[in-house]
């Protein structure tokens, strides 16, 4: 439960310092290779009706350039949701958000009060964009911030807008990215969860989404992932 706190109890600059955070930690990621699982599941009448199923891996090169590869064929077999260009979209940069001063413009932040997460003495920020301009994919939701360093710990919102046109309906699911932390320093995300009704004007489709990261290790160098008491 989130327990409302006066606003004096949380510090005026919170977004701000969050953002500092949140920049560190893209920096650091940079540098990072990992594994990420992507499973999509249609549900209907409460078991899978279909999967879209991936695995990358984020690798360098031997000359030390970042880039992506596919284990293997994605597996698509749903039946009624299509995945779209705003989908991919969000699964490499919304789902696993990082809150960067440089997007500080874009957003405006509430304090919400405050809450254990994991065993965790949080801040609980609400993030909202000012506006939504068109073909941009932004954040709707709430951060968990460790009061203790300013980092953010577990999101959990949407991403938007939601795409409804005469032809066109393209809906997004609420999710909640976990994160751990790596090497003693930086959180990362851990897991994406999301379990979501879509409203489509056809009918109702309920969409499981389950994001995985793992194997977390900074190039050139030996890593190991280290999870905080909980």
């Amino acid at each position: 439960m989130i327990v409302p706190v006066p606003c004096l109890a949380q510090p005026s600059n919170l977004a701000r310092r969050v953002a500092e955070k949140e920049t560190e930690n893209r920096e650091a990621r940079a540098h990072y290779m990992y594994r990420q699982e992507v499973v999509i599941q249609e549900i209907h009448r409460g078991t899978p009706a279909g999967q879209y199923s991936e695995t990358r891996e984020v690798i360098f090169s031997p000359s030390g350039e970042r880039t992506e590869r596919m284990t293997d064929h994605p597996v698509d077999n749903l039946k009624r949701l299509r995945l779209t260009e705003e989908d991919f979209r969000d699964i490499r940069d919304v789902q696993p958000f990082l809150f960067t001063t440089d997007q500080l413009f874009l957003y405006e932040t509430r304090p919400r009060g405050e809450e254990v997460s994991d065993g965790i003495d949080c801040w609980v920020l609400e993030v909202r964009p000012r506006q939504v301009l068109d073909g941009q994919r932004l954040f709707d939701g709430l951060f968990w911030v460790d009061k203790r360093d300013f980092s953010v710990v577990k999101t959990e919102g949407v991403a938007v807008p939601q795409i409804l046109r005469r032809k066109q309906e393209n809906l997004f699911p609420r999710f909640t990215t976990f994160r751990d932390k790596i090497d003693g320093k930086y959180w990362f995300p851990r897991r994406t969860y999301g379990d979501d009704t879509l409203p489509f004007s056809s009918g109702p489709i309920r969409m499981k989404l389950d994001i995985r990261y793992s194997d977390y290790r900074r190039f050139g160098s030996e890593s190991t992932v280290t999870f905080e008491p909980r």
